[in-house]
């Protein structure tokens, strides 16, 4: 199912790309100096759909950061309720009998 979800997506995302590709193939000069237009101090010609799709894949690439970063108090609490878990485990484990009497489980 995922399979055949990712090919009915992918392939028409990828068709779109192409054509924007083809149909946005002339230079354009990306200027990185907000202060003189005229004669930018750093400009560089690259066609427009380089331009289109470096900033999506820039636009995903800070989306996925941010949500990240925004998800990091969440994965610190499971990693310690993980630990916590574990610590318990270990207290709780099944202790080899030494004789005749059982060991009870440690309490903390």
């Amino acid at each position: 199912m995922g399979r055949f979800l990712s090919i009915l997506l992918g392939v028409p995302a990828s068709i779109l790309i192409v054509a924007l590709a083809v149909a946005n193939r002339r230079p354009v000069t990306l200027s990185l100096d907000p202060f003189s237009p005229e004669a930018p101090a750093l400009a560089v010609t690259v066609p427009l759909f380089a331009v289109i799709l470096g900033a999506v894949i820039l636009g995903l690439v800070i989306g996925g950061l941010v949500t990240w970063m925004r998800q990091g108090r969440y994965r610190r609490e499971a990693r310690r309720l993980r630990r916590g878990r574990e610590r318990t485990d270990e207290t709780y484990a099944p202790q080899r009998a030494t004789g005749t009497a059982l060991s009870a489980p440690i309490r903390r």
